[in-house]
C-alpha cells in the first residue's frame, strides 16, 4: 500500500469551499467555485500530487538513458516523456521528473535508483509545486520576480531557476490557448509561505485560487 501523502500546502487549503479527491494517495483540491472564469485572469493551482523523482552527478545522463529516459541536450531546458510527463535538466547534471497524472516513472526510477551506480545520486523531491494561468500571470511575475520572462523563447522550453519573493524556485515558462501557462517548484518547507504571497498578489490582480481539473488535460498539463 502507499504511503498517504499530504501537500506542502495543505493546511492553507483545506478551509476552502472546494471539491477534494485524493490524487496520488495525496488530498487534492479539485475544484473551487467559477474556476473557468478565475483562470481566464489569472489562476492560481496547487498540483503538488504529481509524483517527481531527481538525479544528479557525472553519470546521471547515462543512467536516465539506461532506464530509457533521454535527457534534453542543453541546460536548463525541459523534453515531454511519454504519457504527459516532463524531464528538466537543471544546469549540467541534475535532472527533475515529474510524471502526469497517468504516467509512473518517477517512481519507477525511484525504484530502480535505490543502489545507484558510481557518480550517479538520488535526489529527494517533496517540492511545493504550483501552476499559475491567464492572461494576468506576467503581472504578478513583475512583481514577484526579477526575470524578463516575455524576452524568452518558448520554443527553446527554457527551464528558469531564479527566486521569487525570496524563495528559490524552478520556474518553465508555457502557454496554453494563447494565455500564458506557467509552472514553478520550490522546496515544500517554503511552500506555505510562498502560496500564502502568491495568493495574495493573485487576488489584488483579480485572479484566484483555482482547482486541479481547471488546469489539467486528459492525460498532462499542456503547453
Amino acid at each position: 500500500m502507499k504511503t498517504r501523502r499530504v501537500s506542502p500546502v495543505h493546511d492553507v487549503l483545506q478551509s476552502l469551499d472546494g471539491s477534494w479527491r485524493d490524487v496520488n494517495k495525496m488530498p487534492s483540491l479539485v475544484t473551487m467555485p467559477n474556476d473557468a472564469a478565475i483562470a481566464s485572469r489569472l489562476g492560481i493551482a496547487d498540483v503538488s500530487c504529481l509524483t517527481r523523482f531527481g538525479v544528479k552527478g557525472a553519470n546521471a545522463a547515462a543512467w536516465l538513458l539506461n532506464e530509457g529516459i533521454t535527457t534534453p541536450d542543453r541546460p536548463n531546458t525541459w523534453s515531454p516523456l511519454p504519457d504527459g510527463g516532463i524531464i528538466a535538466r537543471l544546469g549540467l547534471t541534475e535532472f527533475l521528473i515529474e510524471d502526469s497524472l497517468h504516467s509512473h516513472i518517477a517512481p519507477q526510477l525511484a525504484e530502480a535508483c535505490q543502489q545507484p551506480p558510481a557518480k550517479v545520486y538520488p535526489v529527494l523531491r517533496q517540492d511545493a509545486a504550483i501552476v499559475l494561468c491567464g492572461s494576468a500571470v506576467n503581472e504578478l511575475l513583475l512583481q514577484t520576480c526579477s526575470v524578463n520572462f516575455c524576452a524568452l523563447s518558448l520554443l527553446e522550453r527554457p527551464v528558469i531557476l531564479t527566486s521569487m519573493v525570496g524563495v528559490a524556485v524552478i520556474i518553465i515558462p508555457g502557454e496554453r490557448n494563447g494565455q500564458p501557462f506557467y509552472r514553478l517548484w520550490c522546496d515544500g518547507t517554503f511552500g506555505a509561505y510562498l502560496w500564502r504571497t502568491l495568493v495574495a498578489i493573485v487576488e489584488e490582480l483579480g485572479g484566484g485560487i483555482v482547482g486541479l481539473e481547471t488546469v489539467m488535460r486528459d492525460k498532462s498539463f499542456e503547453f
